[in-house]
């Protein structure tokens, strides 16, 4: 939202949000409308408002969670319903596409896409999962996942501002969750810490909410024990809270190494990524979706999932290599600057635009819906 304003500040943007049960958020002026998670009544609610509303197009942001439950392994969807209520041009963004979805999954996309004016996705992967798996005719649009803009410089001022100096850093950052595949990377650290004593691998944010409620610090505390099992206490920290938007970007640029040890190979968007490309980081990954898109032409080191010694290889090659870190920082800035929020601000109004212009009339007339007014998208 700050993005399209700030493209154009004559444009207004609002919110329908979506609270988690038996939650009420404080938020801002921003949020008109509120949707009660995992109720379907709700989202029909929320579409009828916004078209009682003067709103002239809606940004709707997908990912299943948010838009529907898993009721006795049976997928019950509430987007749909939502837009099916919808009399405005929409555009839809498709944060999770995966590449072998159950038929109601595949169902639901697909009718997703039906009602949407124009779908986005964030990778030319999932632009072609949704020809080529889903059968979906219409081309969505690709833009890339925000970052903010940011100017690749300050590490040896940000190690000593954040307490880390004459230590060479590696780091992940985002919700810690056993999906990021954590305990991988802090295996490969006794290797790392032979060749490179000064090595300290940051693991930055708070554990998942969702997982707290569950299991509480159940995953953290293993990693814990793993960490001093092997001696690690001194070569692996924590960082165990909510940061800012600027304090994770200090903690990247003070970064030598980003690492992304994630499991899920199916991940198609990732935001901590997107990141670390617009920070010009030396970045080492898995091969979920995401990355060997992103990471493809040497702005990266690829390695497989649940694989410490190739975790330790690919950092420790970095580490020994600095013509190569110095290559691979260069290649992931100059990637990752394109996807800048200001571009992303840019392309996202021009879109929205695009969308309000009338189109041209068909000439096979189509039926009238006397229900609902007629609208152009």
């Amino acid at each position: 939202m700050a993005a399209v304003k700030a493209a154009d500040p004559a444009v207004r943007c609002v919110a329908a949000a979506i609270d988690e049960p038996n939650t009420a958020r404080a938020y801002g002026p921003d949020v008109r409308w509120r949707i009660k998670q995992g109720d379907k009544e709700s989202y029909r609610g929320a579409a009828r408002a916004i078209n009682e509303s003067s709103v002239d197009a809606v940004n709707l942001q997908h990912e299943f969670g948010l838009y529907g439950v898993w009721r006795d392994g049976v997928y019950e969807d509430h987007c749909v319903p939502f837009l099916e209520s919808l009399q405005k041009p929409v555009i839809t963004t498709l944060h999770t596409v995966l590449p072998e979805p159950e038929p109601q999954i595949r169902e639901t996309v697909r009718r997703i896409a039906e009602h949407s004016t124009r779908v986005v996705v964030m990778a030319e992967t999932a632009a072609r999962l949704l020809k080529d798996v889903y059968g979906i005719a219409q081309r969505p649009v690709v833009i890339q996942h925000g970052m903010p803009a940011i100017v690749p410089r300050g590490r040896h001022r940000l190690k000593r501002q954040l307490g880390v100096e004459d230590r060479t850093i590696l780091s992940t950052f985002g919700l810690v969750d056993p999906r990021k595949g954590l305990e991988y990377m802090i295996a490969a650290m006794p290797e790392v810490v032979q060749r490179h004593p000064s090595a300290l691998y940051l693991i930055v944010g708070q554990t998942h909410p969702e997982l707290l409620k569950k299991a509480g610090e159940q995953y953290r505390n293993e990693l814990v024990s793993k960490i001093e099992g092997s001696r690690m206490s001194d070569h692996v920290r924590f960082v165990n809270q909510y940061l800012t938007q600027r304090e994770i970007v200090d903690y990247l640029l003070a970064t030598d190494v980003y690492v992304t040890p994630y499991l899920d190979l199916n991940q198609i968007t990732s935001g901590t990524l997107a990141y670390a490309l617009g920070a010009g980081k030396a970045i080492v990954s898995t091969r979920y979706l995401h990355a060997a898109e992103a990471l493809a032409d040497g702005r990266g080191l690829l390695v497989d999932v649940r694989d410490p010694d190739g975790l330790a290889r690919a950092v420790l090659a970095i580490l020994d290599d600095p013509a190569l870190k110095g290559e691979l920082e260069r290649r992931a800035y100059d990637y990752g600057k394109e996807m800048a929020w200001p571009n992303v601000g840019r392309r996202v109004l021009a879109l929205t635009r695009e969308i309000l212009v009338p189109q041209p009339v068909s000439s096979v007339p189509e039926p009238i819906d006397t229900e609902s007014p007629v609208h152009t998208a």
